[in-house]
This record gives structure tokens, C-alpha cells and sequence, in this order.
């Protein structure tokens, strides 16, 4: 990561939470005390941020500065709110298309997936804040830029996000190379959300549940699956055909 996207000490942390810094995470020493201490880790509970305890040793990989124990990682990219990005475009008239991405790790598949989802007309994607790729250098690079042009959401539960859409009157369509249903004979007209699942996973089993449809990708070959950002290219273009 970029020295640029990096904070240290607690009171630089603590301005740039207080000045809606989009931050990956904070990466803290075990046992840290004190008021200062206290007041940081009340803002980083009020703002939902995710921590990572690690041992000091791993500190200095990030920095050699004067740290206290305490190092930001901050997202090169304004994580936009999701509720608040559809409600606007529902109010403007458009119908918009959404892709989840449910346990995509892999930085340069997050990155391939994200150039494919602006190219297509994605309206936002939407992440998990655990157990998905970060936003560094080489997402972006992969990305070719486009994860600076279309709105990320990272949000604390992947399936509170997904009932807000099933309420919002977005069909959920899940991607799974077990399901039956062609993908060709699935409807991608209307608010429609897309899920991608992890490569050796697929769609965690709650998220399942909150799928409307499962589709599938027939394969010729002997291979058995799509890589996923593959898949998700040939998803999305489906649903931008069938706008």
C-alpha cells in the first residue's frame, strides 16, 4: 500500500476519522490503554470501522514512524452509502443495476470484475467490510481506473444490504455453476441486483437465501467453471442486453 494511504499515531488517526477519511481498517497493537487510547477506540466503535489486532513487529511493515500501536489504512476510493445512492436513482427515473460481490479476495479478480461493472453500466457495486478484497494499488491498476469512476459500497452485513434492496423492489439473481437455470432464460430487466460468490466457495448459503433466482453458465469444455470475473462479464452484459 501507498505511504500515502497510510495514517499513524493516534491523534492523525482520530482527524481523519473526525474528517470522514474512507478508512480499510486500523491495525492496532494488543493492550493498548489510556484516555487517548479510549477516545480513539470510541470513534472507530460510533463509525463501524474494522480492527485488526496484530503483534508490534507487524506494525513496522506499515511504518517505522512513531505509531503508538496504531496504524489507519486509508482507502484511496469514497465509499459511497447504499440506501442513499439508490434512493436517488430510483427518484431520477432510473431502474438501476447492482453487483455484490460476496467473498471475492482476490485483488486483481476485484479489480478485473470492477472494469467489466463500469464498462457495463453498473450503477454501484456492493462489498463486504470482512472477507473481501481491499482497494489498493494493484485493484485499481487492474481495474484500469474504473474503480475511481463507479461507486463502492462497503457495508457491516452483506444480507442487511440485500434485504434493503429486496424492499426497494430489486430482483436478487445469484450466480452458481450448480444451479439448473440457464442464465439465457432468467429476466435482467427492471431493479435488478447481480451476486457473485468467492471461486471456491460460490454465494455464502445466507446470501443464497436471499436470492430470488440462481443461474447458471452452461460449459462446453471439460473444465468445470468460469474464472468469476469472467462470469460476472457475461452476466452483466446479459442484463445490459436485455435493458
Amino acid at each position: 500500500m501507498s505511504k500515502n494511504n497510510v495514517v499513524f499515531g493516534i491523534r492523525a488517526i482520530l482527524e481523519a476519522i473526525q474528517s470522514g477519511k474512507s478508512i480499510e481498517k486500523i491495525i492496532v497493537k494488543p493492550g493498548l490503554q489510556g484516555e487517548l487510547y479510549n477516545e480513539l477506540f470510541k470513534e472507530i466503535t460510533k463509525h463501524n470501522i474494522l480492527v485488526q489486532k496484530v503483534p508490534a513487529e507487524r506494525l513496522h511493515h506499515y511504518s517505522t514512524g512513531n505509531h503508538q500501536g496504531v496504524i489507519a489504512l486509508i482507502s484511496p476510493v469514497d465509499y459511497q452509502n447504499i440506501e442513499i445512492l439508490i434512493n436517488n436513482a430510483i427518484q431520477e427515473g432510473r431502474e438501476p443495476l447492482i453487483l455484490v460481490l460476496d467473498g471475492i479476495t482476490d485483488v486483481r479478480n476485484f479489480g478485473a470484475i470492477a472494469r467489466t461493472a463500469e464498462c457495463a453500466g453498473v450503477e454501484a457495486i456492493v462489498i463486504p467490510e470482512k472477507g473481501s478484497a481491499p482497494i489498493n494499488g494493484d485493484a485499481i491498476k487492474t481495474s484500469a481506473g474504473a474503480l475511481y469512476r463507479i461507486p463502492v459500497c462497503r457495508v457491516p452485513k452483506l444480507w442487511y444490504s440485500m434485504k434493503f434492496l429486496k424492499e426497494t423492489g430489486f430482483q436478487i439473481i445469484g450466480a452458481s455453476e450448480k444451479s439448473n437455470t440457464d442464465y439465457r432464460k432468467t429476466d435482467f430487466k427492471g431493479k435488478t441486483a447481480i451476486v457473485m460468490g468467492a471461486e471456491d466457495k460460490g454465494i455464502s448459503s445466507q446470501i443464497q437465501k436471499m436470492c430470488d433466482v440462481l443461474v447458471s453458465i452452461p460449459l462446453k469444455g471439460e473444465i468445470g467453471s468460469l474464472n468469476v470475473s469472467v462470469a460476472a462479464g457475461i452476466l452483466l452484459f446479459e442484463a445490459q442486453k436485455a435493458r
